[in-house]
Order: C-alpha cells, then sequence, then structure tokens
C-alpha cells in the first residue's frame, strides 16, 4: 500500500497550503487507496474511485464511498494519488480536469521514485501550477481547472487505447497493456488442444489467455475469467470473443473470496508482485484457489517466472504436477486435482 504517498498527499492540507474542504463540498479522490488519515478540519464528502478489488473491499469496509471506476460531475475538489505507471497518471488527471468545477482545486501527490517530478514537469506544461510540496519522499503539486478541455484532450491524445496484435484493446496501466506478455504466450503455446468442459482463466487481465482459448478450443462448453482489477476486465469484455460460449466475467480477489463455481481446468499467469519486490505467496494463493475450484481430476496450467518455488505449493495442492516447458525466463506446469 501507498503509505508515504498517501501521507504526501494530505501535507499541503496540514501545512495550511491549501484551504480544507469545507461540509457540503464533494471531492473526488482517484486511486484511492485504504490507510489514509484525513487532516483535521477535512468536512468534505469524499468519493473514491479504486479498481483494484483488494483495494476497494478495504476502502468499503472502512465506510467509504467508492467506486471501481469514476461518476459523477461539478465535484468542488479532486484528489490523485499517482503511481508507477506514466500514462495512468495522466489519464487520472484528465478525468479530473473533466469532472471538477471550473476553479476547483486539484491536488496530486505520488513517490519520487515512481517518477512524481517528470509528472509535475509534464502538468506544468500544460496548466500553470498554484504550488508543490516534498514530503515523506514523494511530492505533491496542485493546480486549478481552467483550460479544462484543452489539457483534458492533450492528456487523452498523448495517451490512447493500444491495440497489441492489431487485435488487443487496452489501456496504460492494465498488466503488459503494451503488448502480449511473453510468459502468456509461453502458456498459449504449451495448452493442450483438447480442453474440454468448463474452463476458467485466473487472473485473466485484458483477456489474451482467454481470447486464444476461446478461438483454440471449441470442446469447452464454459468460459470464465477472474481479475481484480476493474479496467482489464471490462476490456478483456471487448477483447475475448464468444467462440462456442458465451464468456463471464468476475471482479474478484481470488485470495480473500470464494470461487463458487468448479471447473474441469484452470489457466493461470498470477502476479508476484503488488510492488517491486517479489512477493511469492501471491502466486501460491493463487495455486491453492484454483485447487479448490477444480473438480476431481480437474487440471491446472500455470506460467511462472523461472526461479519463484512453486513446486512445494502445487505438491501440496494437487495429486500431480509436472513442468512441461520453459524457456529463458518462465516455465509453464500443469497439475492434476
Amino acid at each position: 500500500m501507498a503509505a508515504e504517498p498517501l501521507k504526501t498527499l494530505f501535507h499541503p492540507f496540514e501545512a495550511e497550503a491549501i484551504a480544507l474542504p469545507r461540509k457540503g463540498e464533494r471531492v473526488l479522490f482517484l486511486g484511492a487507496e485504504p490507510g489514509f488519515r484525513l487532516p483535521d478540519g477535512f468536512a468534505a464528502a469524499l468519493h473514491l474511485v479504486q479498481g483494484f478489488r483488494p483495494h476497494f473491499r478495504a476502502l468499503q469496509a472502512s465506510g467509504f464511498s467508492v467506486t471501481p471506476q469514476a461518476e459523477g460531475s461539478a465535484f468542488d475538489m479532486a484528489l490523485i494519488l499517482a503511481g508507477r505507471h506514466r500514462g495512468q497518471n495522466e489519464l487520472r488527471i484528465a478525468e479530473a480536469l473533466e469532472r471538477v468545477v471550473s476553479g476547483g482545486s486539484i491536488v496530486v501527490a505520488g513517490g519520487k521514485d515512481d517518477g512524481i517530478a517528470s509528472l509535475r514537469k509534464r502538468i506544468g506544461e500544460l496548466v500553470p501550477l498554484e504550488g508543490h510540496l516534498p514530503k515523506h519522499h514523494g511530492i505533491a503539486f496542485w493546480f486549478r481547472r481552467t483550460v479544462a478541455a484543452e489539457a483534458a484532450a492533450q492528456l487523452r491524445a498523448g495517451n490512447p487505447d493500444l491495440v497489441p496484435e492489431g487485435r488487443f484493446h487496452t489501456a496504460p496501466g492494465m498488466f503488459s497493456f503494451d503488448k502480449v506478455d511473453a510468459g502468456s504466450k509461453l502458456l498459449v503455446d504449451n495448452l493442450p488442444n483438447d480442453l474440454r468442459g468448463n474452463i476458467a482463466d485466473f487472473c485473466a487481465g485484458w483477456g489474451y489467455v482467454a481470447a486464444e482459448v476461446a478461438a483454440r478450443s471449441p470442446g469447452i462448453s464454459g468460459l470464465d475469467l477472474y481479475e481484480a482489477d476493474f479496467a482489464s476486465l471490462e476490456a478483456a469484455k471487448g477483447n475475448v470473443g464468444k467462440g462456442t460460449v458465451e464468456p463471464r466475467f468476475f471482479w474478484i480477489d481470488l485470495l480473500g473470496e470464494p470461487v463458487e463455481r468448479r471447473y474441469d481446468a484452470i489457466v493461470m499467469n498470477p502476479p508476484f508482485h503488488r510492488s517491486r519486490a517479489a512477493e511469492p505467496e501471491i502466486g501460491a494463493g493463487m495455486i491453492r484457489a484454483a485447487g479448490k475450484a477444480l473438480k476431481p481430476g480437474g487440471r491446472l496450467f500455470m506460467v511462472a517466472n523461472r526461479q519463484l518455488p512453486y513446486e512445494p505449493v502445487l505438491a501440496a495442492a494437487f495429486s500431480s504436477h509436472a513442468e512441461i516447458a520453459r524457456d529463458g525466463m518462465f516455465k509453464i506446469f500443469a497439475a492434476r486435482r
């Protein structure tokens, strides 16, 4: 979680560099993450936007009004927690410019290691900045909505939807949004041609693996996609062709929410980090979730980075498993429940 950048975001209010929003006003918070503390006197109603399911659920459990994508208009102010993806940050600022009232403040903050200085420079070329403050290894900067239409249009024009392989539509911030991930490609290349029955794609992203399953496996009777990132799942709805079945889509945290359906086979390219450091326990949790969601005798096909130690987890969760392929970076496992 972005503990330090969250502190940076609210520092200008605590330092009295920006006036606290008053009761009766509405504040849009894009990229909101759990763990923030509102400054004393911050009386406005917060409308949080967070599309990552675990964060969404945590914010909702804390009593906040939160949606997976921005809704509404005429907000008095916007807060933006910037992350590592430049394009996603710029699109969030464009969103704020389109949804905040004329003259309303937009406050942006992020970590220095995530490129917040270059983002401040970029936005300063489009709109006059009112100020900035460094704090907690990050920078907060702010400006008012003035030339909103022009600035938002320039930011959106600089971050168009991408079309990997000329047929998939993605957007900045999604996993491997600019090209088909090499691990997913290796997984697809090593899937059997006789997949049948009900199939699930865990950690489906914007739908590449599921799209290939739908195209190559005429014997399947069902295809369900599970994904924690709302925007990616929305993109998958347009990227996965119907084939012989109508795909179903589930916005779910596989590590925190149960899978109600049972499957004959699951394909999976699980994430292995939330920040820069590898966290093998994420993939291990996905393996255990897959084991529970498979029917007896059901099969799992997954890709992993070569150095990640998933073999003991597979041995504990499945009756048998084997490595069926590898290249310089990845390995493919097949396992049977």
